[in-house]
Formats: structure tokens, C-alpha cells, sequence
């Protein structure tokens, strides 16, 4: 896969970010930005941190030892790129 491959590539997944962002926010509303009024960065941190060890754990668990069967390391991943996405907004509102 060649730069120009991996700039479409990207491009894709950025809107599929976006597409999941906006899917999530008609169901659960701005909560991440309430909490993130309320508590500051931490809470960003936290949400970062379990996505993180929800990772960790996809990556050393066998598929037997799993038992959530229906989030991939994928999905794991687009909702902590999400969550980061998130935090940059948040953190720059009173800029």
C-alpha cells in the first residue's frame, strides 16, 4: 500500500469516525461534554484509559476466554480515536 493508498485509506476512516460520532451522539446526547464540564480533562482520561484496557484485553485474552463476543479490536479502536477527537474539542471550547 503506497502513501496515496494510505491517504484514501485514512480519509475513510475519518469519516467513518465521523458517521459513528454523530450515531452516538443521537443516542446518548453530549454527555462526554457534560462530564467533561463537570470534571476536566480526567474524565477524558478515563474514558481514554478504559477504551485502552478494553484494548489490552481484545490483544492477551483467546476468543474462549472472552466474554463480550461483539466488539472487535476495531471497534475498540474507533472509539478511542473518537474519544481523542472528543477531548480536542472539548478542551479547546473556551479557546
Amino acid at each position: 500500500m503506497n502513501i496515496t493508498d494510505k491517504n484514501i485509506k485514512h480519509k475513510e476512516i475519518c469519516e467513518q469516525l465521523n458517521k459513528i460520532h454523530y450515531q452516538k451522539s443521537c443516542d446518548y446526547g453530549d454527555s462526554f461534554g457534560d462530564t467533561f464540564d463537570k470534571l476536566g480533562m480526567i474524565s477524558a482520561v478515563t474514558r481514554i484509559s478504559d477504551k485502552y484496557n478494553r484494548l489490552v484485553s481484545l490483544c492477551t485474552k483467546s476468543e474462549e476466554e472472552r466474554k463480550v463476543k461483539d466488539e472487535s479490536i476495531t471497534d475498540t479502536l474507533m472509539d478511542m480515536a473518537n474519544y481523542c477527537i472528543m477531548t480536542i474539542i472539548e478542551s479547546h471550547k473556551e479557546q
